[in-house]
């Protein structure tokens, strides 16, 4: 039997018995019933505005207008097309998202170890599960190493478990956490069969927590329907007390009720955060939930790891100092003590190293031994990264009985364990203090001649003998400099997280022009301050150094306790709690961790910070675009609603002169409007200079609201400038409605040019780049032509043709309720300048 479960663990499952399983026991996934367009068509047939559209449909029918009713049907059908497109567009992002987003795994199938999807992963397969991973799928273990698993999803227990094949504990289950060594298992249980799977089953149906800004928006169109349905009311019970007429009287309340209604706002939320994270995921940066998008625009703090993120991970190997001659030798002058000492090193690695120091220390090895012994030693015990500071063991014998014991870490780590004298010690300390100062990292490194069998619990407790320091140089990315630059021109601070020494830090943040480098402080002090000492000092320092998983947690809570919104690099399992805990996780696509991955909120694809100041400005184009968007519907709404109610309220000649088709008309304009023009919007030029927006900003607050209220209001005294001169003139109902439903689209217009920025003048935002713009106003021109021009429109809308001087007033008085804001904005211009 062992003999069969070595062969298979070596070859694994074949391409033809992997499809076999596949089609027996299905995917590795939790099947989600229900489809996202049937989902989003039932949410549309049960919308407040579907159903005033229906109902004012069956009315025309009902009392013979044809024309009117069959406009309505289409109207409806057009919208529900809209509405569908746009959720299949969101859908489609998301979809992409996802795609990118499937956490990957190591199967042996075809005697070669390979990368699949864990989703592709069938019952039968060989996992290879190794630390910084999570278990794709419930599995019996057949071979490990040191191997010991993070199991608190399933049992809420935070200590690791060890487990290997022998006894009861050889099982690993699906989602838990392989915090060290090695193992393979096979695949017993996928899907919704596994452990957790039957958990997420039932939790299938729990929807994702609403960000801030849903809730906002979710509670103002809450609040905007109950006002539609107060008024409705109201105004139905007055018509029908004045009128008797119940059909007629319940039009022109629908209609009131149709314009109150800002529908349009929820679908743009949607949908500038679906194309926001799909706009993101082009440039690089794979958004792994949407909330996020709305967060980035207001990270106040980026806390960065050193190596691999501002520096460019490629270690070599620099100078070492072998503590027989006590001397720093640079690599070209290496003699038998210095090779001697990497060879060391080099056995403190792991046997295939991934690490970049450790890939460096084996090529070095390889090319000044005499003879290379790695092959004829195994490693048979492990010690990992642990202790503060960090240090990591290795144990390995030939099978002869030659035992081999060597260890790595960082030289405070070493010096704690090895014998030393003060003059050692002063030895030590002044050469890594030399080294430090030139930007190397160091390592120390350490033998030990145990003989045991049963080793200790930890590595600590070894004897060892200090055999010297190595020194490696890792330099700066070439513009990491500039990256840093755009944070602070964003306002935003920058602060490293590290577990490399102050010096070293300090040196490479120097050479990159970093702000701050005269502040450290380590892992060890911050242990030693008090909740309220550290609250404060965690502002003023921006270099940590010597870090350990709960010190960089402690930094990221006590910058989330002042109020800042926090984003945090990272790639390792040691960096996992602390990317859970930031506002905005980032890891690294190439280097980092399965584990960083699945609790970041964001992936960088390239490991190129430069991506974050990308990313932090589509988060501003995103909020500044869908602000405008609100805006303008919200002021569009206003004298849609005050030339409903106004007439009819105050008993005017004409008192209806709109109803629902032009209700819904105008709907089929402002919808594209705000979810295709304003989404499109180009960042504004001076979005990355500006200080980052408050996480509690809302776009419903009265401050907020004012202009959006002015400009509206100001459409409305415009319009009702324009009803007044028809009535004064003694124009007939049609050719007042005519007059007032062209100043209101051209206000319409105006309003989508002059609110694509609150800040820079018209005459400069028509040179942003966005085609849509002039493709969605041509469009909203030719259809409105066509109402004023087309005999058989003109009688559904009951319109009629202007004059030449009619059709010009309305122009003019279009343009100018709304061109008057252009005046406010020069005003701040000219302050700001």
């Amino acid at each position: 039997m062992e003999s069969a479960t070595t062969e298979y663990a070596t070859q694994g499952l074949t391409s033809e018995q992997v499809l076999q399983a596949r089609a027996q026991y299905g995917r590795n996934e939790v099947i989600k019933r229900g489809n996202p367009l049937l989902k989003k068509l039932k949410s549309i047939l049960l919308d407040p505005m579907f159903i005033l559209l229906l109902v004012a449909a069956v009315i025309y029918f009902v009392n013979g207008e044809i024309g009117n009713g069959i406009f309505m049907i289409i109207s409806i059908v057009f919208i529900t097309g809209i509405s569908l497109y746009q959720e299949s567009r969101s859908h489609s992002a998301l979809s992409a998202l996802k795609e990118l987003t499937q956490p990957m795994c190591t199967v042996i199938r075809n005697g070669a170890r390979i990368k699949i999807k864990k989703e592709e992963i069938v019952i039968g397969d060989y996992m290879v599960v190794e630390e910084g991973t999570s278990v794709p799928a419930d599995g019996i273990i057949l071979q490990s190493n040191d191997f010991s698993v993070n199991e608190s999803i399933l049992t809420g227990e935070s200590l690791p478990v060890s487990k290997s094949k022998e006894g009861e504990n050889n099982k690993v289950f699906q989602g838990t956490t392989i915090v060290g060594g090695l193992a393979i298992c096979r695949v017993e249980a996928i899907g919704i069969y596994t452990a957790l799977g039957r958990i997420g089953k039932s939790l299938e149906w729990i929807e994702e927590e609403e960000t801030p800004l849903q809730k906002q928006i979710r509670n103002f169109v809450k609040k905007m329907a109950l006002a539609g349905a107060l008024i409705f009311f109201i105004v139905w019970g007055i018509n029908f007390t004045q009128s008797r007429e119940v059909l007629a009287s319940l039009l022109k309340a629908l209609t009131l009720a149709m314009s109150i209604l800002p529908e349009e706002i929820p679908v743009a939320f949607s949908t500038f955060m679906a194309l926001g994270a799909w706009r993101l995921m082009k440039l690089g940066v794979i958004v792994k939930h949407t909330g996020t998008v709305e967060t980035l625009g207001s990270a106040t703090v980026i806390c960065t790891d050193k190596t691999g993120t501002i520096t460019e991970n490629k270690m070599s190997l620099a100078k070492v100092l072998a503590w027989p001659t006590r001397q720093i030798t640079s690599l070209e002058n290496f003699g038998d003590p210095e090779r001697e000492l990497v060879t060391w090193a080099m056995w403190a690695s792991e046997p295939i190293p991934f690490d970049a120091m450790e890939i460096a220390l084996h090529d070095v090895y390889r090319t000044t031994t005499r003879s290379d012994e790695r092959l004829h030693y195994k490693m048979v015990h492990e010690y990992p990264l642990s202790g503060v500071p960090p240090m990591m063991t290795h144990v390995f014998d030939n099978g002869t009985g030659h035992r081999i014991i060597a260890a790595k870490g960082a030289p405070e780590a070493l010096m704690k364990v090895c014998a030393f004298s003060n003059e050692d010690k002063v030895v030590v300390n002044d050469a890594l203090q030399a080294l430090t100062s030139e930007g190397f990292r160091v390592l120390g490194v350490g033998i030990s001649d145990y003989t045991g069998k049963d080793f200790p619990a930890t590595q600590q407790q070894l004897p060892f003998v200090f055999k010297g320091l190595v020194a490696f140089y890792d330099p700066p990315k070439k513009n990491i400099g500039e990256v840093f630059q755009s944070f602070y021109n964003a306002g935003i601070q920058v602060k490293i997280i590290t577990g490399d020494n102050a010096a070293t830090t300090s040196t490479i943040a120097n050479q990159i022009h970093f702000r701050g480098t005269d502040k450290t402080l380590t892992g060890e002090e911050l242990t030693q301050l008090t909740d309220e000492a550290f609250s404060k000092k965690v502002m003023e320092v921006n270099i940590f150094s010597r870090m350990f998983p709960d010190a960089k947690l402690k930094v990221l809570n006590a910058l989330k306790s002042n109020g800042q919104i926090v984003a945090m690099t990272g790639d390792g399992v040691n960096d996992a709690p602390a990317l859970k805990a930031a506002h905005i996780g980032i890891a690294m696509g190439k280097r980092g961790s399965e584990i960083a991955k699945e609790v970041s909120s964001l992936i960088i694809s390239d490991d190129d910070l430069a991506k974050m100041v990308d990313a932090i400005a589509m988060g501003r184009r995103i909020y500044t675009n869908l602000k405008k968007a609100i805006q303008y519907i919200i002021s569009i709404h206003i004298p849609i609603i005050l030339m409903v109610f106004i007439p009819l309220a105050l008993g005017w000649v004409y008192p209806t002169i709109f109803s629902p088709v032009h209700i819904i008309f105008l709907e089929l304009i402002m919808g594209p409007t705000c979810s295709i023009i304003y989404e499109n919007e180009p960042l504004e030029k001076n979005a990355m200079q500006q200080k980052p927006r408050p996480i509690t900003n809302t776009f419903f607050s009265l401050q907020e609201l004012s202009i959006s209220i002015i400009q509206g209001l100001v459409i409305t005294i415009g319009i009702l400038l324009i009803y007044q001169y028809a009535v004064q003139h003694h124009y007939n109902e049609a050719t007042t409605r005519t007059m007032t439903f062209v100043t209101l689209i051209v206000s319409n217009v105006f309003l989508t040019l002059v609110n694509r920025s609150f800040y820079y003048s018209i005459f400069s935002t028509i040179r942003y780049k966005n085609n849509l713009i002039l493709i969605v106003i041509a469009i909203t021109i030719i259809l409105t032509a066509s109402l004023l021009y087309i005999p058989a429109l003109m009688r559904l809308f009951k319109f009629e043709t202007l004059a030449i001087f009619q059709l010009s007033i309305s122009l003019l008085m279009g343009f100018t309720s709304v061109i008057w804001f252009e005046g406010l904005k020069a005003i701040k211009r000219v302050s700001d300048a």
